[in-house]
């Protein structure tokens, strides 16, 4: 898509990160929270991320075809609608105290959020050359993290405030607490409500596409995408392991404000969105800022995996010996996940849609549907978890996304054909 400006397309579309971001990463604080609430185990918490994050999968195509007939622009403004009906069903969920109508709502808010990433996305990538496309996406990418960072703080602030994890659950009064989750959620419906009106009326253009060659053909037969969207699975399966379960793990070792927490994975995630924007493409190429990310990735989890669940002296280097709550070196290592993680999604969109031409959206839906990832894998690692009794070495199971990773950057990337 060619225009004389990118500006005011590009803040538009970095309020809309700003939601993608505060609502997504609210959920690392909810597992904590409706664990207790909901008289939950590990796994059962998990569900949060599942019922979320599948609606990406469920809903994906659908959106597309839905946007092909009404435009992005009306279409973001569906998605805004659908996300603010499904914070409005936080009220009976946490009224009734029923498991099923939080799952039900958050299932809700994440079939708007398919809409609005499969409209968005492709924005990014096509409003300016492809070879400079990660750098956009990591500019969304600060916008988006920023607002992880901002979610947990802000839900602990405002709800979590008065009350102490570690005493007794039989001491918690769990119908008042849920209560609490009212007032925050009408105020987000109030805002959504208010960016509908927002994309209604703003100059934002429809998404052109150049001509292309492919005309009748399956959107399968590209492997760069196919294979694309197969790397995100794994990515965001890992993503979400390391923002959301950083708090249930920190609550096992008894670390005060745990539901905070999710804040110091998005941190690392800006700061690698910022190695991006000024890295790439200049220094580096965004299949090799791929490969990089993916080994980083690897040994934090070797990290994670075997260091110390008491010892705080790497948070305490990192953060300096005052002023900022240290961590167990375990938990810090998963925090620094998000920096290994920050650079995958904005490489391989640009990496996967280059030269799709009128296949765009199908190929956007297709990478949409791999978010599946984060419904699926954390409740493969909760099983886990489960079955070994050792949530820190469960974290090993992130080897194998990052192996993915890292053959879509050394290998996948370049196949035209089957």
């Amino acid at each position: 898509m060619q225009s004389k400006s990118t500006l005011m397309p590009m803040l538009i579309i970095g309020v809309l990160f700003f939601i993608f971001g505060f609502v997504t990463w609210l959920n690392g604080s909810l597992i904590p929270f409706l664990k207790i609430i909901c008289d939950l185990n590990e796994f059962e918490a998990l569900f949060v991320t599942f019922a979320f994050y599948i609606a990406y999968t469920v809903m994906a195509f659908p959106m597309a075809l839905l946007l092909e007939k009404s435009g992005y622009k009306k279409g973001m403004a569906v998605g805004l609608g659908v996300m603010a009906v499904g914070s409005l069903l936080f009220i009976p969920a946490a009224l009734s105290g029923e498991y099923l109508l939080f799952l039900l709502a958050l299932f809700s808010l994440g079939t708007g959020l398919t809409i609005l990433q499969t409209a968005s996305n492709p924005y990014i990538v096509l409003i300016g050359p492809i070879e400079s496309a990660a750098t956009r996406i990591s500019i969304m990418g600060l916008i988006n993290k920023s607002a992880g960072v901002l979610a947990p703080i802000v839900f602990t602030t405002l709800i979590l405030s008065d009350i102490n994890f570690n005493q007794s659950v039989e001491l918690i009064d769990k119908n008042l607490l849920a209560q609490q989750l009212i007032e925050p959620y009408i105020i987000m419906a109030l805002i959504l409500t208010a960016l509908i009106l927002l994309i209604k009326f703003s100059p934002l253009p429809e998404l052109g596409f150049e001509s292309d060659a492919y005309d009748g053909v399956s959107i399968l037969s590209f492997p760069r995408v196919v294979l694309g969207a197969v790397a995100l699975f794994f990515y965001v399966g890992v993503e979400v392991i390391a923002g959301d379960t950083i708090g249930l793990y920190a609550q096992t070792l008894g670390v005060q404000n745990a539901t905070s927490l999710t804040s110091y994975t998005m941190l690392f995630m800006v700061l690698g969105y910022i190695v991006g924007v000024l890295f790439i493409p200049k220094y580096l190429s965004q299949a090799k800022a791929l490969t990089y990310s993916a080994i980083v990735g690897i040994v934090l989890v070797l990290g994670v995996a075997f260091s110390s669940s008491s010892e705080d002296y790497i948070s305490a280097y990192l953060w300096g010996w005052s002023g900022i709550m240290t961590l167990p070196n375990s938990v810090t290592f998963i925090a620094l996940l998000g920096f290994a993680n920050a650079l995958v999604w904005p490489t391989i969109w640009p990496l996967a849609l280059n030269g799709l031409g009128k296949h765009t959206p199908k190929g956007s839906a297709l990478l949409i549907m791999a978010i599946a990832g984060g419904a699926l894998l954390p409740l493969a690692f909760g099983k886990i978890i489960q079955l070994s009794g050792n949530m820190q070495l469960s974290y090993l199971f992130g080897i194998v996304s990052y192996l993915f990773i890292l053959l879509y950057a050394l290998r996948w990337h370049k196949k035209i054909s089957w």
